[in-house]
């Protein structure tokens, strides 16, 4: 048991220690992380033969958050973790984006990337260890993989970058970066920032690098001790007679024909033609009918690379910097309280935001005790008709998630505070049309949609994304601004960056080769904040530049008071008797935070004022001189109880009711009265004492009619 071999190295100031083969020793790779006080168990297996039947690598990547890692027993009847986070799935992505490159491409055994969290240091994030986790148990194993790689996550605090900040900094933090990098180049980035400029984004993108190959050296020394022979694997190739075949069939010129257009379904009929005409010849090759699929693929790639990276032309036209036609437009959805639709070429997504009060913010059950709750919710949904096919729909995947929570974070930044606009926020983006980047044109229609709703977010924001070809050599090379699908498919990157006219505020970028040169990355990021700014000036902000002065009038109103914390319990009554009588009488919903923050929401302001008066009733000390309207709720003897707002009552006595002389409190008034009462102060004992007899005229009501101000 205690042959394992355990190796450290100081990272961020914090010492990350790797234990191999003292546990998981059956695993084709496995490394038990400690970093801080957090602790990962990451493994890397494979199949032992190829998945038959497919033309993808079959790689599954898993982030499990288990609650006992921060104490907590899971909430739920079953008291077990379910399904996957939201987290758990975006960091499942990370994970898997910077390492599925590095697998050979006709890698077709099933391969999973299992990271088990069981211990969480507030100081240190389990996404990293995990990362760093996966990374090496798969460069260790006898998997083939082109490793190893690293990743390193960057905070912005006080203007100083801090190497994988805790829970507790990423709070203060003007930047939220990870990047991963092999050796040589960048490979992954991943960003939510604060209107960071571009040359500071780029000057934190390379501290990370820097970072992540010290980390690299270490993991070298470990592979070469540890580290198993890598195993054989069955190879795909498309044979050449295959390839001859197709060529005469489709000579280069003609494939180039049926590529070159900006439509995409005609680009399809035009390829599902030449697979027609080759099925035709060829139909009775069961060898050649299994391959078809792959080959034609490899051709229709192989062609659109040449004409970018030869002949400087793109497959539907435009000049390489050029934008496809762009439109906006707000208020689609006559009900909804905010929506706006955005289309760039082929890709139309419209966006509609419905406002609610806080309480209606999701509840989080997480590792990070400072993200508790959501309050804007940013969802995004992909229907197969968006792409001309057909499909059930299973509800969102991993790309959706993905794609929801990168716009997500890329409006946050600009999101007005909750005491600035108590308001719980939705934004839906829908994808109408998807030819490439549905994401970037999914913040541009989501920056409408919530100024369109009156929520006064501080500035607009827009996203673009960049592609690219590669030839031989580093230097080789082709940018591309606002990549088409058939651009992204065929291409080896796409760098999507969203952000306003000072800065950004969340980068993505996803590569298919083994990394990027700093010259590449820095034209990537120059060219997507040309291309924001034309999208922001000429686009967008003809459409709606401000947010609208006040919420939709289908949304509903929401007034935010402040009371006195000591006061909350008096609000809120016995088993919530008061609060809950407040919210039926007048139609509202109440939410009460710990500092005395009350927000009241409902459709009808009148009502909400009057929800508003019985709260300042209830939260004030009665005071001599002070006039209040209530309820008679008891008579006794010596004199009536008003009621002037639940829990908030007081007694008259019978001398202080009526300026003549009465025996019997029932000779002028009865449970239900509704009548005006000045205060007295206090009595001889002490206590608060009410007059009827003594308010003035003008306020004195001694009628039986049930004044608006009755809560019943």
């Amino acid at each position: 048991m205690g042959d394992y071999k355990s190796y450290s190295m100081e990272l961020g100031g914090k010492t990350l220690t790797i234990d191999i083969g003292r546990v998981g020793k059956q695993a084709n790779g496995c490394c038990f992380m400690h970093y801080g006080d957090t602790v990962v168990l990451s493994t890397a297996t494979a199949s032992k033969a190829p998945r038959e039947g497919i033309d993808f690598f079959p790689l599954s990547v898993e982030f499990e958050e288990k609650m006992y890692a921060v104490g907590k027993i899971p909430g739920g009847f079953n008291k077990r973790e379910g399904k996957a986070s939201t987290h758990a799935v975006l960091t499942s992505r990370v994970i898997d984006r910077p390492m599925r490159p590095l697998f050979p491409k006709d890698y077709r055994n099933d391969v999973t990337l299992n990271n088990l969290v069981m211990s969480v240091d507030p100081e240190c994030d389990p996404e990293v260890v995990a990362m760093l986790g996966s990374a090496l148990a798969t460069s260790i194993s006898d998997i083939p993989f082109d490793g190893p790689c690293a990743m390193t996550q960057l905070g912005l605090i006080d203007g100083n970058f801090v190497i994988n900040p805790g829970y507790e900094q990423k709070q203060k933090s003007e930047l939220a970066l990870t990047v991963a990098s092999t050796r040589e180049k960048v490979i992954m980035i991943e960003a939510g920032a604060n209107e960071i400029s571009d040359e500071k984004m780029i000057e934190a993108i390379y501290k990370c690098d820097e970072v992540n190959k010290e980390i690299i050296a270490f993991f070298d020394k470990i592979i070469a001790e540890v580290g198993k022979e890598k195993h054989d694997y069955v190879h795909y190739e498309i044979p050449q007679e295959l390839n001859n075949a197709l060529y005469e069939i489709c000579p280069p010129e003609e494939m180039e024909k049926a590529v070159f257009t900006d439509d995409k379904q005609t680009r399809e009929e035009n390829v599902a033609a030449v697979r027609a005409a080759f099925e035709e010849k060829y139909g009775d090759n069961e060898e050649w009918m299994a391959l078809i699929g792959d080959a034609l693929y490899q051709y229709e790639k192989k062609t659109v690379r040449k004409m970018i990276l030869v002949d400087k032309k793109r497959p539907d036209g435009r000049a390489l910097k050029e934008i496809r036609p762009l439109a906006a437009e707000i208020d689609l959805i006559p009900r909804a309280h905010g929506s706006a639709m955005f289309t760039r070429g082929q890709t139309q997504i419209c966006d509609v935001v419905t406002l609610a009060p806080l309480s209606d913010a999701q509840r989080i059950e997480g590792l990070d005790p400072y993200i508790t709750e959501a309050r804007y919710m940013h969802q995004y949904n992909f229907p197969s008709y968006s792409v001309g096919e057909t499909k059930p729909s299973r509800g969102p995947g991993r790309r959706e998630i993905g794609h929801g929570a990168l716009a997500e974070k890329a409006l946050v930044p600009m999101l007005p505070s909750k005491e600035e606009f108590p308001y719980a926020i939705r934004a839906v983006s829908e994808t109408f049309e998807s030819n490439g980047s549905t994401s970037q044109a999914s913040v541009c229609a989501s920056s409408m949609a919530l100024m369109a709703a009156g929520v006064p977010i501080k500035k607009s924001v827009a996203g673009i994304s960049c592609g690219l070809v590669t030839g031989e050599t580093d230097d080789d090379y082709i940018v591309l601004t606002d990549i088409q699908g058939l651009e992204d498919f065929f291409g080896d990157m796409d760098f999507k960056v969203a952000g306003t006219h000072d800065g950004i505020t969340a980068i993505q970028m996803d590569i298919k080769i083994h990394g990027l040169t700093r010259q590449i990355v820095e034209e990537a990021i120059r060219n997507t904040h040309e291309a924001r700014e034309y999208i922001l000036t000429n686009v967008m902000e003809p459409v709606i530049a401000a947010p609208r002065a006040s919420v939709s009038k289908w949304a509903p109103k929401i007034v935010q008071i402040k009371i006195d914390p000591e006061k909350i319990g008096d609000v809120v009554g016995q088993k919530g008797k008061n609060i809950n009588a407040i919210i039926a009488a007048y139609d509202v919903s109440i939410d009460i935070e710990e500092d005395g923050s009350v927000s009241i929401c409902g459709r009808d302001m009148d009502k909400m004022d009057q929800a508003i008066e019985t709260i300042r009733i209830i939260t004030t000390e009665f005071e001599k001189g002070m006039i209040l309207t209530g309820k008679v709720v008891s008579i006794k003897e010596f004199g009536a109880f008003l009621e002037f707002a639940p829990g908030k009552e007081a007694m008259v006595h019978i001398s202080k009711i009526a300026n003549t002389r009465i025996n019997r409190v029932e000779d002028v008034l009865q449970i239900g009265d509704i009548v005006r009462a000045i205060c007295l102060g206090k009595d001889k004992m002490g206590r608060i004492s009410f007059s009827i007899k003594d308010c003035p005229k003008d306020a004195r009501d001694m009628g039986r009619v049930v004044a608006s101000a009755d809560p019943n």
